[in-house]
């Protein structure tokens, strides 16, 4: 079964120094045709203007991966962690007993883009923690590099969920393959270009929810950049 979410259709929130598209249901967008996918509960795609961000907020119990696409994203955490991320750089942060952290655009003048998801953790009350890891382009073009996995191998970041995250950026005449599990569903996030994925042609911020199924395929791909989530039902 496939079920495409277009990229006009995702909730939006524009407040002046934020600009968000969520394609699940958060904050005051509920949509119960989008309330998560498995355990991916959040895709939100923020654009933050310079010097703003989120001030110091709380999680518990939620694994926070932060994929970034462009500018400056400034991190600190009352675990004492501080850092900047740029593109190619993948933040995960399990929130387990409980994390209060902020985020901010560490570029005074240039908007930042970033993709922040959440994942249900497998795993609950555990201490809170912290990791990021830099993929570079070459690592991921024409291939589906793995960015996050509960065991944390190929040098992926560590999630507590019986789930894999890929990254792939895909030039013209790219084809891929990824073979799911019996009991996997997959969802493919388009972040940048077009990509055909089993036989539906998704634009930029377009997803493809993929349910019974045995293969992920991507082709004819045109400048795609995208990540693949292989979920538990």
């Amino acid at each position: 079964m496939l079920q495409v979410r277009h990229s006009d259709s995702r909730g939006k929130a524009n407040h002046g120094w934020l600009d968000s598209k969520h394609s699940f249901s958060f904050g005051h967008y509920h949509d119960p045709e989008h309330v998560g996918f498995g355990p991916l509960l959040v895709i939100n795609e923020d654009k933050v203007m310079g010097g703003q961000g989120f001030g110091t907020h709380g999680h518990r119990d939620m694994e926070i991966i932060s994929y970034v696409l462009s500018g400056a994203l400034e991190h600190k955490d009352s675990m004492g962690t501080g850092s900047v991320l740029h593109y190619g750089d993948v933040q995960r942060m399990s929130a387990g007993t409980g994390v209060r952290h902020s985020e901010f655009n560490g570029d005074r003048t240039e908007q930042v883009h970033f993709l922040q998801i959440w994942i249900q953790p497998n795993q609950l009350g555990i201490p809170p923690s912290y990791e990021e890891k830099n993929f570079t382009p070459e690592s991921k073009k024409g291939k589906l590099a793995l960015i996050a996995s509960n065991d944390g191998r190929d040098g992926s970041v560590l999630i507590h969920q019986n789930a894999e995250i890929y990254a792939s950026i895909m030039a013209e005449g790219d084809s891929l393959k990824h073979a799911l599990q019996p009991g996997r569903i997959s969802y493919v996030h388009l972040i940048r270009g077009a990509v055909t994925v089993n036989g539906v042609h998704l634009k930029a911020g377009d997803a493809l929810k993929i349910t019974d199924e045995a293969l992920v395929t991507l082709e004819q791909a045109e400048d795609a950049e995208l990540l693949v989530f292989d979920l538990p039902k």
